[in-house]
Order: structure tokens, then C-alpha cells, then sequence
């Protein structure tokens, strides 16, 4: 962790840096879709089913348009704190109009806005957790468990830490490999790449005791979906109650 102050609304809200991440996103997201998709594909939802799922650290609704495509029916509320991220959303979406609705919520904060409904069929957050301090992603998780219906799922896509320096440089080898620009932008970053770098990795940690907060919030079915180096998928979901069918792993028929 950085000592210092909290960098994330210098980034999130500065036209200039906002710009910046807009303008690179194309690749940053074709890198990405294999991990979308599968994120869509871990809810337990018919393909013709209705539901509401919400969207933490929205941004501009990457992550939301792949569940919208892969559920037609389904609604999305994008939780975003940043009004640049969710007017650039906001654009990116506008094909998807009447299927969702971008909320202001600082998720570094526990008072969610009335907008953000409860006993929704799915939570999922992508790249924003880690920036939060730990206290905080404890907190967030269980305001998650209190917003899904029994039944529902929260999935967060993420990257973390090691303890092992051996594990860390591995990941570091592999990563340089896969990426041979990556340890020339590490060790000449522009001004901009440096920022945004000490707000990425502030309050990053290990992947063990964010299940473990999962755990303590309450969550079942906690589980690593995906793992590939420092990037993970991992979630549960919210206990059904005792007559629900689904407690034995499956769904209702259109429920």
C-alpha cells in the first residue's frame, strides 16, 4: 500500500485522464472479453429471463453490455461515481436504451442511493474493488449480500497481490512475455501512466482475504471462477431460502 492521499477521484474525475483511458480502451477490452463473457455466462439466468443486475464501478458499462447482450430481457443499473465515465457510458450505450440507468454512487462511501433497488438477481464488479481500502471491501460486500434476492450472485473481476516474491515474479516474467511493451511503460512511465499506476496498486491486495471477507458477509458458493496471474474472478451467492428449489443448484423453470 502507498502512503499518501487517495488518488482515485484525481483520476476518475479529470476530463484529461478520463480522455486518455477512453481513447485506449478498444484493446484494453478485446484483452478483456474472454473474462466478460464468462463473468455472464456464471449467472444462472435463462437466456429469455427477466431480471435487474447491477453494475458497481460502472465506468462506461463494459462489463454491463456483455450480460445485456447475453440476456435480452435482462435491465442493468450502473453504480459509477465519476460523471465523465458514466457521460462517455452513457454514449457507448445509448443502442440499449430503456435497459438501464446510470446511478451516482461513491463506492468508497456505505450510503447507497435509493435508486440502487434491492433483491436484485445479480451484483458484478470489474476493476474497481481494488481500490478500496480493506476495510472498506468488507464493508462493500456486505451491502452487496443485502442488495440480492436469495438466490442472487455477486462476481467481482479483479487483480491482486502475493505475499510470495517468487509468485510475484513469475506473474511479472509471464506478464513481460505476453506484453513485450509492458516493462518499457513500467520503467519509463509518462506523468499521467505513473498517477495512474500509484492509484492501481494503493490499496491492491492478495486474493486470500477477499474470499475470506466474502465469507464473513455471509456469501455461499465462494469460489476463484478464474484465475489467470494477477487478475481472478471469484464470487458466491446469496443463500435461498430453505423451500427454494434452487438450493439444490437448480432453477425454476423461467424463475
Amino acid at each position: 500500500m502507498l502512503d499518501g492521499p487517495d488518488t482515485n477521484e484525481g483520476v476518475w474525475k479529470s476530463d484529461h485522464m478520463v480522455a486518455q483511458w477512453v481513447a485506449t480502451a478498444t484493446e484494453r477490452e478485446r484483452r478483456r472479453a474472454e473474462q466478460r463473457r464468462l463473468m455472464a455466462d456464471l449467472l444462472p439466468f435463462a437466456y429469455d429471463e427477466a431480471f435487474t443486475f447491477v453494475d458497481l464501478g460502472a465506468g462506461t458499462g463494459s462489463a454491463a453490455q456483455v450480460v445485456l447482450d447475453r440476456f435480452p430481457r435482462s435491465e442493468a443499473v450502473l453504480a459509477e461515481y465519476s460523471p465523465q465515465m458514466a457521460a462517455e457510458g452513457r454514449r457507448m450505450l445509448s443502442g440499449y436504451a430503456g435497459r438501464f440507468e446510470y446511478v451516482e454512487l461513491d463506492l468508497s462511501r456505505g450510503d447507497w442511493p435509493p435508486e440502487v433497488p434491492t433483491g436484485v438477481g445479480a451484483v458484478i464488479s470489474s476493476l474497481c474493488v481494488h481500490h478500496l481500502p480493506d476495510r472498506r471491501k468488507r464493508e462493500l460486500f456486505a451491502e452487496v449480500w443485502q442488495h440480492l434476492a436469495p438466490g442472487g450472485w455477486y462476481l467481482n473481476y479483479d487483480p491482486v497481490t502475493t505475499d510470495d516474491p517468487v509468485v510475484a515474479t513469475a506473474w511479472l516474467r509471464a506478464g513481460d512475455r505476453q506484453d513485450p511493451e509492458a516493462a518499457a511503460r513500467r520503467e519509463h512511465p509518462t506523468p499521467e501512466e505513473k498517477i495512474r499506476h500509484e492509484n492501481h496498486v494503493r490499496y491492491m491486495i492478495a486474493l486470500a482475504p477477499q474470499l475470506d471477507f466474502l465469507r464473513l458477509a455471509g456469501f455461499e458458493g465462494i469460489d476463484v471462477y478464474w484465475k489467470q496471474l494477477d487478475f481472478v474472478i471469484y464470487g458466491g451467492r446469496r443463500p435461498v431460502e430453505p423451500d427454494d428449489p434452487r438450493r439444490s443448484g437448480h432453477r425454476r423453470a423461467g424463475g
